[in-house]
């Protein structure tokens, strides 16, 4: 209003790569949006886009001023964009987005505002509150890490201490037979064997293709596995007699396991879910998930006495460290160890 002595707000919001700048109808205004290169009026909307790029928001700071209200959920391009260029999978992608979303709209501050008690805050508050588990821990402190330093370089005395991984012990392989025993649906019980079997994560079995498993080498192929590394695991006979017969009821065309529409293939939720139910079925009470059966792979393969090189191959571990987390669980050298008082030979005992 004219004479008023207020400054007309132009809002800018984030859009999918462009900036949607929102601003009244004012003259001024408009004439110093259209001095924007590559700027274009969206009429269904109502407002000017402009294609995003880094050192954008400065400019735009420059040319409004004061009259310029930035949404604090900006930075967020800037770290999607980052984590595509260094190749990070959509999975992780879509979680690290996430967490710093519900970051900034927990904490009611600008990205420039966070400060080192923020974040222990919010850490502190999804351990108490949300009960996350302690990888799903590790992976909120790598997302906001990743985002604050990597991306805002924001000089964060990082003072978090990382708590250590639970240590779940897994399934037995008398549990594992009675949980793939209450599986009567095909499909169900092929997909529980091929993880139990060849020690496969849930995203990978979700995404396996038909010419992945090689029938003559009994070897199923993982492709972009964890870190876009592609990879051969064992196929177990007993598998590929399931499989069979569920290829030959179902008769997939792209996807081993596709989803409800044929072009897609089952979700990760789904097998968990699949998994949760025998579990249930077969009267376990341990507090497992379906990566259970991968862990209970590498346990057996461990106390079989397969070499710890070829268990981190066949799994697609990185680094030997991540497949140690193994042998904490393997009972095999332990049933072997004598107590000293049974090695007193069958001594009497001191009166």
């Amino acid at each position: 209003m004219a004479g008023s002595g207020k400054i007309p707000a132009v809002r800018i919001e984030p859009g999918k790569n462009k900036i949607i700048i929102q601003l009244p109808c004012n003259k001024d205004l408009i004439k110093k949006v259209k001095t924007i290169p590559g700027r274009r009026w969206n009429p269904k909307g109502k407002y000017w886009e402009v294609p995003y790029s880094e050192g954008v928001i400065p400019k735009l700071q420059n040319l409004f001023g004061e009259s310029l209200i930035v949404n604090p959920y900006f930075h967020l391009i800037a770290l999607e964009k980052e984590l595509s260029i260094r190749k990070y999978s959509i999975r992780t992608i879509k979680s690290y987005m996430r967490y710093n979303r519900h970051f900034l709209l927990s904490t009611g501050k600008k990205p420039e505002e966070i400060e080192n008690e923020d974040i222990r805050k919010y850490l502190y508050y999804m351990v108490e509150k949300k009960k996350v588990s302690t990888s799903t821990l590790n992976i909120i402190i790598n997302a906001l890490k990743f985002c604050y330093e990597g991306v805002l370089k924001r000089e964060f005395i990082y003072e978090v201490k990382r708590p250590r991984k639970d240590k779940k012990l897994p399934l037995s392989k008398e549990e594992a037979k009675e949980m793939l025993d209450a599986t009567s649906n095909i499909k169900h019980k092929a997909m529980l064997m091929l993880v139990y079997s060849a020690g496969l994560r849930v995203g990978e079995v979700v995404k396996l293709k038909i010419e992945d498993v090689d029938v003559e080498r009994k070897l199923i192929r993982i492709r972009g596995g964890k870190g876009r590394k592609d990879r051969y695991t064992i196929l177990s006979e007993v598998a590929l007699k399931t499989l069979k017969e569920c290829l030959q009821k179902y008769k997939p065309e792209k996807w081993l396991f596709p989803g409800k529409k044929k072009d897609k293939h089952v979700s990760t939720r789904t097998v968990q879910a699949i998994f949760e139910k025998a579990r249930d079925k077969a009267g376990i009470k341990k507090n497992a998930t379906v990566h259970s059966l991968r862990h209970s792979f590498a346990t057996y393969l461990l106390e079989s006495g397969v070499d710890l090189r070829y268990i981190q191959e066949l799994l697609g571990h990185k680094h030997s460290k991540t497949t140690e987390i193994y042998t904490h669980v393997s009972t095999k050298n332990l049933s072997k160890i004598k107590s000293p008082l049974d090695m007193l030979g069958g001594e009497e005992h001191p009166e």
